[in-house]
């Protein structure tokens, strides 16, 4: 099957020269959702994982798939202020400011073996983020995957450190 048929282009959204890659058309197909899960699934290449870690908002979609099919627990990263528990914060650049995201402080044991999942890559500072919040509790990232990556900007030297993948590069 051919995911990328199944995402749509929207260009100047959310601003002008900006081209969003929306997976909803792909999310609206119970058979490419299905496919696209295996193949998330396949770049795991049957590792130990405790945890799937999604990142606000749409790394909540396949990050708990991928979890339940991992037979792991999941974890949500969102922007500050929207987890009710006590929270550890890592503050990160925007294009145009400063942004920060959170994750409860019980959410990760120390060693836990961590899978990252966003639907998107793109400059990397929010997967940069998520990882740093990620390691501060004690959490071993096993890999960062991702639906789609947006080679040209580079995304991923932020997170070099790290196994990278992706299904789609743009």
């Amino acid at each position: 099957m051919d995911i990328e048929k199944y995402i749509r282009e929207i260009p100047d959204f959310p601003k002008t020269g900006v081209n969003f890659k929306d997976i909803t058309p792909l999310l609206a197909s119970a058979d490419a959702t299905s496919f696209c899960l295996k193949q998330l699934l396949a770049l795991t290449e049957n590792q130990k994982i405790d945890k799937v870690v999604g990142i606000e908002s749409r790394g909540f979609l396949f990050g708990t798939l991928l979890a339940k099919e991992l037979e792991a627990g999941f974890v949500p990263i969102r922007k500050a202020g929207k987890l009710p528990h006590d929270t550890l914060k890592q503050p990160y650049a925007l294009e145009y400011g400063m942004d920060a995201l959170e994750i409860h402080e019980d959410a990760i044991q120390k060693g836990d073996k961590v899978l990252l999942h966003d639907d998107i890559l793109a400059t990397g500072g929010t997967a940069r983020a998520a990882c740093q919040l990620i390691e501060k509790l004690g959490g071993e990232i096993v890999q960062c995957n991702f639906l789609i990556e947006l080679e040209f900007l580079k995304g991923a030297s932020k997170i070099k450190t790290y196994d990278v993948r992706s299904l789609l590069c743009y």
